[in-house]
């Protein structure tokens, strides 16, 4: 699924899928891993999805919108922007910077009365 997408977005841009690959920095082999079946890791699908103006879930194929409607990000989203998608990431680490987001809004919300 990740490579039937991936291959559609280069040719909306024009791109070959080895040229999208070195354009981003990664080496052509990741095409033929990608053609097996594979996905690529968090950063590699953060760097793509910025190449192609996509959000990852669509370019992973977990949703047919290629872009964020504008609403608050997803959890897994969130996860992804914070921790570049890899490595354990606990639910304790999660609420955590959830509760310091919130505490920056308050606070930024005070400021502005």
């Amino acid at each position: 699924m990740f490579f039937d997408r991936f291959q559609a977005l280069c040719q909306e841009k024009g791109v070959s899928v080895y040229r999208a690959c070195t354009d981003i920095g990664l080496n052509r082999s990741a095409v033929a891993k990608w053609k097996a079946g594979g996905k690529p890791n968090g950063t590699t699908a953060g760097r793509l999805a910025d190449y192609f103006g996509v959000s990852t879930d669509y370019l992973l194929g977990q949703t047919e919108q290629k872009t964020p409607s504008g609403a608050a990000l997803s959890d897994e989203e969130l996860k992804f922007a914070l921790f570049g998608g890899e490595g354990e990431i606990t639910d304790e680490m999660f609420e955590e910077v959830k509760a310091f987001a919130a505490f920056v809004k308050e606070r930024e919300a005070r400021k502005k009365e």
